[in-house]
């Protein structure tokens, strides 16, 4: 199986030639349609008027940040990388949150050294709303062109789609049966099933905006005791790909991570030639958890570079089927309604919306502290 679009393609997508976003092999669940010449996004023109410097915070992969950077510099050849030759400051979402803290000052009124943000979470985008340091701006048609929440008054937009999932090594399968140990199919068994005691792992939430939205959304659903099982099963809190390498040398049976870092392995592998056995996504069926990940413009008064009408044409076209295809092809689901595509070796976004446990962001923003003290007192300590 090949990648939904291979990097040549994004090469030349930089290049402001012809790109669509690619179909599923027959290997693959059906439901992504292959594109028709005619069923590509149009190629959108060079935006030269966009001038200036411009700085965006961001938690996106690396990988995903040098895909983005080269299109960006080619549709805006006027417009200055403002961090090292780059669009992008990358950190984790929380640490990102720390750092802006930081710059806000105690009374939160001091300006940024960013003037766009990129972070996982949308509960960020409220508390930032709040402190006034948002500046809105209108996405023409936005309740037909996007298919999950904005704010209405324009302060901020989903612009990629994460989705926390389990995963596990199907190779191990019969190793965890002759253990007495079931591959947990849910997020409730992950943590309650006490056969999994210390084979499980997951990202940590004080450091990962998405393992945070994730807490949040199953203290809704299971309550504090959730966190205890997890604790009871000894859950260890590591990075994406540590907790990938120990599912497959059998360290763990299963766990939880975002579905981005597995199919970006596997399809990173098969580009090698090399075929996956030993890494696959387990859907959960008490549902996945999708975190909509926002792009917001920071007020004028407070922006590093105060060029809020560069930031709006560079948010406004992270809207565009353009960009939104490099959005799939860093594994991301797109946010727009019409998009009837999804990233290489996932299922249908649609499906995944359906299957959704959902996340109340108000709780994620105004109950941060508590939350991440809950964590640290029934899990870490």
């Amino acid at each position: 199986m090949k990648r939904m679009i291979s990097m040549v393609l994004v090469l030349a997508l930089c290049l402001g030639l012809m790109a669509g976003c690619g179909s599923k092999s027959p290997e693959e669940p059906s439901g992504a349609k292959e594109e028709t010449q005619e069923e590509k996004a149009p190629e959108t023109e060079v935006m030269e008027d966009v001038e200036g410097e411009l700085v965006i915070y961001t938690s996106m992969y690396p990988f995903a940040i040098e895909m983005m950077d080269e299109i960006l510099k080619k549709k805006f050849p006027n417009l200055k990388p403002g961090n090292d030759g780059s669009f992008f400051f990358y950190s984790g979402t929380s640490a990102l949150i720390t750092k802006i803290y930081g710059e806000m000052g105690e009374n939160r009124d001091q300006p940024l050294d960013a003037d766009m943000f990129m972070v996982a979470e949308p509960a960020f985008s409220l508390e930032l709303k709040d402190y006034g340091y948002l500046h809105p701006f209108e996405v023409e048609n936005a309740d037909q062109l996007l298919r999950f929440d904005y704010d209405k008054e324009g302060y901020w937009y989903p612009v990629r789609v994460l989705n926390m999932v389990l995963a596990r090594n199907p190779e191990n399968e019969k190793k965890w049966a002759d253990m007495g140990i079931t591959v947990p199919k849910t997020f409730k068994d992950f943590a309650y099933d006490p056969a999994l005691k210390g084979y499980i792992s997951m990202s940590d939430p004080l450091t990962s905006g998405s393992a945070y939205a994730s807490v949040v959304a199953l203290l809704d659903k299971y309550g504090e005791e959730y966190l205890d099982k997890l604790s009871a099963n000894k859950v260890m809190r590591e990075s994406g790909s540590t907790a990938i390498a120990k599912l497959q040398s059998g360290e763990c049976a299963a766990i939880m991570i975002l579905e981005e870092s597995v199919l970006k392995y596997i399809s990173d592998e098969e580009e090698k030639g090399n075929k996956v056995t030993n890494l696959e996504v387990i859907y959960p069926e008490d549902g996945v958890i999708l975190v909509p990940s926002t792009v917001m413009i920071v007020a004028e008064e407070y922006s590093k570079n105060v060029n809020t009408e560069a930031a709006e044409a560079v948010a406004k076209w992270m809207l565009t089927e353009e960009a939104q295809e490099i959005i799939m092809q860093a594994y991301m689901h797109s946010v727009l309604a019409a998009e009837k595509n999804y990233p290489a070796h996932s299922i249908d976004t649609n499906e995944l919306i359906k299957m959704d446990m959902g996340v109340d962001w108000e709780k994620a923003y105004h109950e941060r502290e508590k939350i991440n003290n809950l964590w640290t007192e029934k899990v870490t300590d």
